[in-house]
């Protein structure tokens, strides 16, 4: 992956939740739900999208720690979006069709409880990929890994209980953007082995 498509692909999802939790209604009224619903719709995409920042630090260094993210992400995305659907999409749904009721409560409830493995994953993900990190980037730049290590795995642990939610949602996933974009930044790339081609050997003249 060229290094402007990593530095993409960690910046960009935790900018864009940031962007949308700035406008995340505070509490779901009859009033805030239409926008609740559909911001949640948003996040079908965007939430999953941040476990490329993991990856991006990981990627080719190895079949056993890349899969290891990639399946901590897997996970992260799955319970994560049964929180997006269910409060957000459907609690949003519920209140705007039937107003405020207990099954809103019902679904915040069975969703609070399937998150938990997701945002347990994305913090074990971020552990991994920043300790990677560290290790593998030489010389100077070891400093700027070790920091934005910190800044994921901080990000990462607030990001269990803080969603979207402005401030600290909204503080938390730029926290996520600067400190992935600093580790794809500062990672060197992974040297790849160039098969050579046999040459065509040339018909012997007679």
């Amino acid at each position: 992956m060229p290094r402007p498509a990593a530095l993409a692909a960690a910046a960009l999802p935790p900018l864009l939740l940031a962007g949308v939790g700035l406008t995340h209604p505070l509490v779901l009224t009859p009033e805030t739900a239409p926008w609740w619903r559909d911001l949640h719709v948003i996040g079908l995409v965007a939430f999953p999208l941040l476990a490329l920042g993991p990856w991006v630090v990981v990627r080719g260094r190895g079949w056993l720690l890349e899969g290891t993210v990639v399946v901590l992400g897997l996970v992260y995305a799955c319970f994560y979006t049964a929180l997006d659907v269910l409060a957000g999409i459907g609690g949003g749904h519920e209140t705007v069709v039937l107003g405020p009721g207990p099954w809103v409560s019902a679904l915040f409830g069975i969703a609070d409880r399937l998150v938990v493995p997701g945002v347990y994953a994305y913090l074990a993900a971020a552990v991994v990929g920043g300790i990677t990190a560290v290790i593998v980037t030489p010389g100077p730049r070891r400093a700027v890994a070790v920091v934005g290590t910190v800044l994921v795995v901080g990000g990462a642990y607030s990001f269990l209980t803080s969603h979207i939610y402005y401030p600290v949602g909204v503080l938390t996933t730029v926290v996520l953007a600067v400190g992935w974009t600093a580790l794809a930044a500062v990672v060197p790339p992974v040297a790849r082995s160039v098969r050579s081609t046999p040459r065509r050997r040339q018909p012997v003249p007679t």
